[in-house]
């Protein structure tokens, strides 16, 4: 029997050996950090410090997150991502739709080690979205397309309405996380669901045509867009550790100049 939908926030600390390295992370848009505890766990039992914070507007009612801005999401990420770095010798993102959008946020405008994205939305397929900003005036909210996962009896606990001011936001995040890809230097894992319902091949090529840094995709064929509580949840939950030991085998060993600290390392810019 699966458990109810749980929004609080998750949080652990360094138990591993060697450098301290933290994982912060982010939801989706009008989900909660439900969908990524699984992930979060899995990760921390890995040894890792990790934060997932619950996104302002999120975990309460679509119309409480109808009356918040993105700006407030990614501040809420990003102070997370601090908290971790004052912790931690180095720090990777990662999130899943929207909040793979965060994690990529984060990746361009702070000195991350990697990033993780699943299934991340960077363009607004509906047709509406031209015109959201004067449709929310008129209209409050739409049904939501949730819980877009393919195994049976999984609840991702996301909202029964989308608010249309906060698809607005979302417009406007999506815009001008875009413009900001180009400025990721650090490698970007991407795992992409082969069916999704919600997030479209679109925000992929964006994804493709922007960042410039290391990319590897790994295709998921048995999932949908939750894939995080989807058929292929192991599947991400390994590689991503993969990734973190692989990243950080790179740059201890090889990246580091010799009498570099960690911590020296992990304060440098990231260029």
């Amino acid at each position: 029997m699966n458990t109810l939908p749980d929004p609080s926030p998750y949080a652990s600390d360094f138990t591993g050996s060697g450098p301290s390295i933290g994982v912060v992370m982010s939801h989706g848009f009008t989900g909660s950090p439900h969908s990524m505890r699984p992930w979060a766990e899995y990760l921390a039992a890995e040894g890792y410090a990790v934060r997932l914070p619950l996104l302002p507007g999120h975990g309460t009612t679509w119309q409480d997150m109808a009356t918040r801005r993105w700006q407030e999401w990614h501040r809420a990420v990003d102070a997370a991502y601090l908290e971790l770095q004052s912790e931690c010798d180095f720090v990777f993102a990662a999130g899943l739709s929207m909040g793979g959008t965060l994690a990529l946020r984060i990746a361009a405008t702070r000195p991350v080690a990697g990033t993780v994205v699943v299934n991340p939305g960077l363009v607004i397929d509906d047709p509406r979205a031209a015109v959201v900003g004067i449709l929310k005036h008129v209209m409050k909210s739409t049904p939501a397309i949730a819980n877009d996962i393919l195994k049976p009896g999984m609840d991702e606990g996301a909202y029964p309405r989308t608010p249309v001011a906060a698809a607005h936001e979302l417009k406007k995040m999506y815009r001008d996380t875009v413009t900001l890809l180009p400025r990721i230097s650090a490698p970007v894992l991407v795992f992409r669901s082969s069916v999704d319902h919600v997030v479209s091949d679109r925000s992929i090529r964006q994804l493709k045509e922007r960042v410039t840094a290391s990319m590897e995709f790994r295709t998921l064929e048995n999932s949908y867009h939750v894939a995080t509580l989807d058929n292929d949840a192991l599947e991400i939950f390994r590689g991503s550790a993969e990734f973190i030991r692989r990243t950080m085998a790179g740059l201890t060993s090889s990246s580091a100049p010799a009498g570099q600290s960690a911590a020296e390392l992990r304060d440098s810019p990231n260029e």
